[in-house]
C-alpha cells in the first residue's frame, strides 16, 4: 500500500511551480507543440475545436484552482499515478487499433481526452452521490467541496467512469461526424487495460478491498495509509468489531438496528458471550439508535485500547476486555488484484475477438456482456458497499444486472443486421 508518492511544492525557493509559474509555462509550450503536429494532420480549424478547451481548462486548473485547494503542495497519489498510466497503456493499444484503419492517431488523442475528463467527472459524481451522507458532507462547504474534489487518492467509481466516458465519446463523435460502433470497438480493449491499471492503484490506496480471508495469498493493510489517516480496511474492521471478533451486518441505513451477523470461534466476543444475531442496545451505557452509532462507539473504544459493555436488547451484559490496536489490518481477499487479473483477461480477450468480429459493435456488446458478469461476482467478494434498493445487491451488482440486459438488446439487434458489413475492414487479422 503506498497512499501517497510524493508531493509537488508550489514554489521552488522563490521560483512559482503552480500559478503563473513554471508549469503553466511548460503547459503553453506543449500546448503550442502539440497543436501545430496535429495541424499539420487535421488542419488548425480541426486541431483548435479538439483541443483547445481541454487546454484552457488544463490552464485553469494549473493558475487558480490548484493553489487554492492544495497550499501544502500537490500530493500525487499512488491511485492517481495508476489512472494516468492506465490511461496511457489505453490510449497507446487504442492508437495501434486505429492505425490499423488508417484513422490517424490524435483522432484518437483527441477522443481520449475528452472521454478522460468526462469519465473523471462520471465515476466521482457517482462516488459523491452514493458516500454523501458518509464520506463527502463536511461541517462547512468548503470543506465539502474539497472532500468532493479530492479523486486522486481514491473515490472513482467505474461504472460512473463508464457512464461518463460514454458521454464524451459521443459528444465527440457527433462532434468530429465520427462513426459511433466502429471507434467504439477500437477502443474497447483499451478501456478495460486501463481497468486493470486503476485496479492496482486502488491496492496502492487500500480501496475496493475484500473481505476476511484465511486463503494464503490473504492481504493485510497498514493500520495508517498517511499520517492520521487511517486506511480504509483497516478503519471499517475497526467499527464493524472484526478484531473483537463479531461483524456488525452492514446497512446503508444508517439507522438501521445494529444487529451482529457473526461471531468468530475462540474470539474476544465468543468469549463474551455475544452470539450471531444478538441486537445491540447499548454500548458503553450509550442507547444506539442505529448501526452508524455503534460503529463510531466501537471504533472509538478499539483505538483508544477500552474495554467495550455491549447491551443487547435481551438485557444480557457483555464484557469485552481492551484490546491493543494492532499494527495491520486482519487478512482480507485481494479482491483489487483479483480485478486486475479479471480486466487484463478480458482486455485480452476482446484485443482478440476484433480482427474476427462480423457486425461494428459486436466486440462493443461482449464488453458489455463479460464485464458486468465478472463485476458481480467480483462484488461478492468486496465488502465495502452494503446493500442498496431492498435488492439485497450492492449497487454494483444492480447496475451490472441492467448493463448485462442492454448487451442483450444490443446482441438481439446486432445479429438482424447482415455480417460483413464493417466500416472498417479487417485486413491484417495474421498481423494482430
Amino acid at each position: 500500500m503506498c497512499s501517497e508518492l510524493f508531493r509537488i511544492p508550489l514554489t521552488w525557493g522563490n521560483v512559482p511551480i503552480f500559478g503563473a509559474g513554471v508549469l503553466l509555462l511548460v503547459w503553453a509550450v506543449f500546448s503550442v507543440l502539440g497543436l501545430k503536429t496535429t495541424a499539420r494532420v487535421v488542419g488548425w480549424s480541426t486541431a483548435l475545436k479538439a483541443h483547445l478547451p481541454t487546454i484552457i481548462i488544463v490552464a485553469a486548473a494549473i493558475t487558480f484552482f490548484v493553489p487554492n485547494y492544495f497550499p501544502d503542495g500537490v500530493p500525487i497519489r499512488g491511485y492517481g499515478m495508476m489512472v494516468l498510466l492506465g490511461s496511457i497503456a489505453g490510449i497507446g493499444l487504442s492508437i495501434r487499433r486505429a492505425d490499423e484503419a488508417g484513422i490517424p492517431g490524435e483522432e484518437i488523442m483527441g477522443l481520449a481526452v475528452w472521454m478522460f475528463i468526462a469519465g473523471v467527472a462520471g465515476a466521482r459524481l457517482f462516488y459523491v452521490i452514493e458516500y454523501w451522507d458518509d464520506r463527502i458532507r463536511q461541517a462547512d462547504w468548503s470543506s465539502t467541496l474539497k472532500a468532493a474534489l479530492s479523486f486522486t487518492e481514491g473515490g472513482l467509481v467505474v461504472y460512473g467512469a463508464f457512464i461518463g466516458a460514454m458521454i464524451g465519446f459521443t459528444l465527440y463523435m457527433r462532434r468530429r461526424g465520427l462513426p459511433v460502433l466502429p471507434l467504439c470497438d477500437m477502443i474497447s480493449a483499451g478501456m478495460l487495460v486501463g481497468l486493470a491499471f486503476g485496479r492496482i492503484g486502488c491496492l496502492m490506496n487500500g480501496c475496493c478491498y475484500g473481505g476476511e480471508s484465511e486463503a494464503p495469498w490473504a492481504i493485510s493493510f497498514p493500520r495508517e495509509s498517511a499520517p492520521d489517516m487511517v486506511s480504509p480496511p483497516y478503519g471499517e474492521q475497526a467499527a464493524s468489531g472484526a478484531f473483537y471478533g463479531f461483524h456488525l451486518k452492514s446497512s446503508n441505513d444508517d439507522g438501521a438496528p445494529a444487529i451482529i451477523d457473526r461471531i468468530n470461534d475462540h474470539s474476544v466476543a465468543a468469549a463474551a458471550g455475544l452470539k450471531a444475531g444478538d441486537r445491540i442496545a447499548k454500548i458503553d451505557g450509550n442507547t444506539l439508535v442505529g448501526v452508524a452509532g455503534a460503529e463510531t462507539l466501537i471504533y472509538q473504544a478499539f483505538m483508544q485500547g477500552k474495554p467495550l459493555t455491549i447491551v443487547t436488547s435481551d438485557g444480557a451484559t457483555h464484557q469485552l476486555p481492551g484490546i491493543k490496536p494492532p499494527p495491520r489490518s486482519r487478512p482480507v481477499h485481494p479482491a483489487q488484484i483479483y480485478s486486475t487479473i479479471t480486466a487484463s483477461l478480458l482486455a485480452w480477450v476482446l484485443w482478440s475477438y476484433y480482427p474476427f468480429r462480423r457486425r461494428d459493435g459486436e466486440v462493443t456488446a461482449l464488453m458489455i456482456t463479460l464485464y458486468p458478469i465478472a463485476r458481480f461476482l467480483e462484488e461478492s467478494i468486496r465488502v465495502d458497499e452494503s446493500p442498496v434498493f431492498g435488492t439485497g445487491l450492492s449497487i454494483s451488482q444492480n447496475v451490472s444486472i441492467l448493463l448485462l440486459l442492454a448487451a442483450v438488446g444490443m446482441w438481439v439487434w446486432l445479429l438482424r443486421k447482415p455480417a460483413g458489413n464493417l466500416v472498417f475492414p479487417q485486413t491484417a487479422v495474421a498481423s494482430s
